[in-house]
């Protein structure tokens, strides 16, 4: 159907609408939703004059399904399903503008709740995307002082290694704000890959009989309060690569890994379990490359172990895909 000059396309399982930039807080239930499934532009721009034709008209077009809200970033929020979500944003920029605050939000609350608040990083792109951390007003209203910065894997190379995910963090995050060094838990580089994923576990069994990490309801496995993750154009997250054995291991928290098929070969990772005990875990995946890993993602049933991030499932959390519209142009 045509409405306001925009055109909407409908396939059986999703909507795509044709949306930016946002205009304030949007919401949409089946309610709104005609008989073939169409979402109704007429109840879906609420709030929005239906006069305003030069709006709607400049915006681009994103796939969301049955409830969708538009950010104040120029992105669209979409409930997939219980306990995950989809935000789509027409640049990398817009993107971090929204990170931040998601951060934000959930260290503020962990804070007020525990006293501390436990944040897992990845390497990759994923450290340039969080800038805004650390620039006003994120940088003067989170309390850096009760941060516990951990990794969702590293190289077993040394700490200022160009390879590190130490590194990355600290150039790009970590030495622009202000956490005390004892809570910045990184890698012992002096160890062998399977001595350095033992301490590394070891680190984070210390840090829960001191109360700064609880363990999840089943008292298995230690219950971060947020764990960011990038995925590669493979589909591997953290050191958990495509039909890799790491990916099914159940009876470690970190595990080694010798074989890595993406150089450096010798890593340590949480394993997913953990992964998907933590109370938020947000991806990050943007770019054309993502496109058809993503799209498994969200598709269909796939042999165990061929996608890995289609495993990551928070079993008492919540699940957020930070994505552009290159990312989910095959969706």
């Amino acid at each position: 159907m045509e409405f306001q000059g925009l055109r909407t396309l409908v396939r059986p399982d999703l909507t795509t609408l044709r949306l930016l930039p946002p205009v304030g807080a949007i919401s949409c239930s089946s309610s709104c939703r005609n008989s073939s499934g169409v979402t109704s532009l007429k109840h879906f721009i609420q709030g929005v004059p239906t006069g305003s034709p030069r709006v709607l008209a400049t915006r681009i077009g994103v796939v969301v399904t049955s409830r969708v809200r538009v950010s104040a970033t120029m992105g669209t929020w979409t409930q997939v399903k219980e306990g995950v979500e989809l935000r789509v944003f027409e640049t990398v920029k817009q993107l971090g503008e929204d990170l931040a605050p998601y951060v934000a939000e959930i260290s503020n609350s962990a804070v007020e709740a525990r006293g501390a608040f436990s944040i897992v990083l990845s390497g990759g792109s994923l450290i340039s995307t969080m800038g805004k951390l650390a620039e006003e007003p994120f940088l003067g209203k989170i309390d850096w002082s009760k941060w516990h910065v951990f990794w969702a894997d590293e190289r077993v190379v040394p700490l200022h290694h160009p390879d590190s995910n130490y590194k990355l963090a600290l150039d790009g995050l970590l030495s622009k704000v202000s956490i005390p060094p004892a809570n910045v838990h990184a890698l012992n580089d002096k160890l062998s890959p399977q001595k350095a994923a033992e301490d590394y576990e070891s680190v984070l069994k210390h840090l829960v009989e001191k109360k700064v990490l609880p363990l999840d309801a089943g008292g298995n496995y230690p219950r971060f309060d947020l764990i960011l993750l990038g995925m590669g154009p493979d589909g591997h997250l953290a050191s958990l690569f495509p039909n890799h054995p790491l990916v099914s291991k159940t009876d470690t928290w970190v595990a080694s890994i010798e074989d890595s098929p993406k150089p450096p070969p010798e890593r340590i990772t949480l394993t997913l379990p953990v992964i998907n005990a933590a109370e938020n875990v947000a991806f990050v995946a943007t770019g054309s490359g993502k496109a058809d890993k993503l799209k498994l993602v969200f598709g269909g049933d796939l042999p165990f172990g061929e996608v890995p991030a289609k495993l990551v499932s928070p079993v008492n959390g919540k699940l957020v895909w930070f994505t552009d519209k290159d990312a989910v142009a095959k969706l």
